[in-house]
Protein backbone atom coordinates (compact mmCIF):
# COMPACT_ATOMS: atom_id res chain seq x y z
CA UNK A 1 0.00 0.00 0.00
CA UNK A 2 2.85 2.40 0.84
CA UNK A 3 4.50 1.69 -2.53
CA UNK A 4 1.25 2.49 -4.32
CA UNK A 5 0.93 5.80 -2.43
CA UNK A 6 4.56 6.66 -3.18
CA UNK A 7 4.06 5.99 -6.87
CA UNK A 8 0.84 8.05 -6.93
CA UNK A 9 2.62 10.91 -5.16
CA UNK A 10 5.40 10.81 -7.71
CA UNK A 11 2.92 10.66 -10.56
CA UNK A 12 0.78 13.62 -9.47
CA UNK A 13 3.03 15.90 -7.39
CA UNK A 14 6.62 15.50 -8.51
CA UNK A 15 8.14 17.85 -11.12
CA UNK A 16 8.34 15.01 -13.68
CA UNK A 17 4.76 13.89 -13.18
CA UNK A 18 1.46 14.56 -14.89
CA UNK A 19 1.74 18.36 -14.60
CA UNK A 20 4.96 18.25 -16.61
CA UNK A 21 3.20 16.09 -19.20
CA UNK A 22 0.37 18.65 -19.44
CA UNK A 23 2.84 21.52 -19.80
CA UNK A 24 4.69 19.64 -22.52
CA UNK A 25 1.48 18.82 -24.40
CA UNK A 26 0.43 22.47 -24.17
CA UNK A 27 3.82 23.59 -25.51
CA UNK A 28 3.57 21.09 -28.36
CA UNK A 29 0.11 22.38 -29.29
CA UNK A 30 1.37 25.96 -29.23
CA UNK A 31 4.29 25.02 -31.46
CA UNK A 32 1.96 23.24 -33.89
CA UNK A 33 -0.22 26.36 -34.15
CA UNK A 34 2.85 28.53 -34.76
CA UNK A 35 4.13 26.08 -37.39
CA UNK A 36 0.78 26.14 -39.22
CA UNK A 37 0.80 29.95 -39.27
CA UNK A 38 4.38 29.97 -40.60
CA UNK A 39 3.46 27.44 -43.28
CA UNK A 40 0.55 29.64 -44.41
CA UNK A 41 2.90 32.64 -44.51
CA UNK A 42 5.47 30.66 -46.51
CA UNK A 43 2.80 29.61 -49.02
CA UNK A 44 1.71 33.24 -49.46
CA UNK A 45 5.32 34.36 -49.95
CA UNK A 46 6.01 31.53 -52.40
CA UNK A 47 2.92 32.51 -54.41
CA UNK A 48 4.07 36.13 -54.44
CA UNK A 49 7.55 35.12 -55.63
CA UNK A 50 6.00 32.94 -58.34
CA UNK A 51 3.78 35.85 -59.47
CA UNK A 52 6.74 38.21 -59.56
CA UNK A 53 8.80 35.74 -61.61
CA UNK A 54 6.05 34.78 -64.06
CA UNK A 55 3.52 37.57 -64.23
CA UNK A 56 3.81 41.12 -65.39
CA UNK A 57 0.74 42.27 -63.41
CA UNK A 58 2.40 41.62 -60.06
CA UNK A 59 5.48 43.59 -61.08
CA UNK A 60 3.32 46.51 -62.24
CA UNK A 61 1.38 46.46 -58.97
CA UNK A 62 4.61 46.55 -56.97
CA UNK A 63 5.93 49.42 -59.09
CA UNK A 64 2.75 51.41 -58.48
CA UNK A 65 2.39 50.82 -54.75
CA UNK A 66 6.03 50.74 -53.66
CA UNK A 67 7.71 53.08 -56.15
CA UNK A 68 4.83 55.39 -57.14
CA UNK A 69 5.27 54.65 -60.85
CA UNK A 70 2.56 54.98 -63.49
CA UNK A 71 2.08 53.09 -66.72
CA UNK A 72 1.92 54.23 -70.32
CA UNK A 73 -1.38 55.91 -71.13
CA UNK A 74 -2.10 56.65 -67.48
CA UNK A 75 -2.39 60.07 -65.88
CA UNK A 76 -0.99 60.84 -62.45
CA UNK A 77 -3.17 62.86 -60.07
CA UNK A 78 -1.92 64.10 -56.73
CA UNK A 79 -4.57 65.31 -54.32
CA UNK A 80 -3.30 67.69 -51.66
CA UNK A 81 -5.83 68.54 -48.94
CA UNK A 82 -6.05 72.18 -47.88
CA UNK A 83 -4.00 73.12 -44.85
CA UNK A 84 -5.94 73.43 -41.60
CA UNK A 85 -6.25 77.01 -40.25
CA UNK A 86 -3.25 77.90 -38.10
CA UNK A 87 -1.13 74.99 -39.31
CA UNK A 88 2.28 75.30 -40.86
CA UNK A 89 3.07 73.91 -44.33
CA UNK A 90 5.31 71.27 -42.71
CA UNK A 91 2.36 69.74 -40.86
CA UNK A 92 0.65 68.55 -44.07
CA UNK A 93 1.11 64.92 -45.14
CA UNK A 94 4.04 64.18 -47.43
CA UNK A 95 3.23 63.81 -51.15
CA UNK A 96 4.30 60.16 -51.27
CA UNK A 97 1.61 59.38 -48.70
CA UNK A 98 -1.06 60.81 -51.01
CA UNK A 99 0.16 59.47 -54.34
CA UNK A 100 -2.50 57.86 -56.50
CA UNK A 101 -2.51 56.71 -60.08
CA UNK A 102 -5.61 56.34 -62.21
CA UNK A 103 -5.94 55.10 -65.73
CA UNK A 104 -6.97 57.76 -68.24
CA UNK A 105 -10.28 57.23 -70.00
CA UNK A 106 -9.86 56.19 -73.65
Amino acid sequence: MVALLALQYRLWVSPNGVRDLWRTESAIEGQRAENEELQRRNRRLAAEVRDLKEGRAAIEERARTDLGMIGEGETFFQVVPPAAPGSTPDSRPRPEEQRTAEAAAP
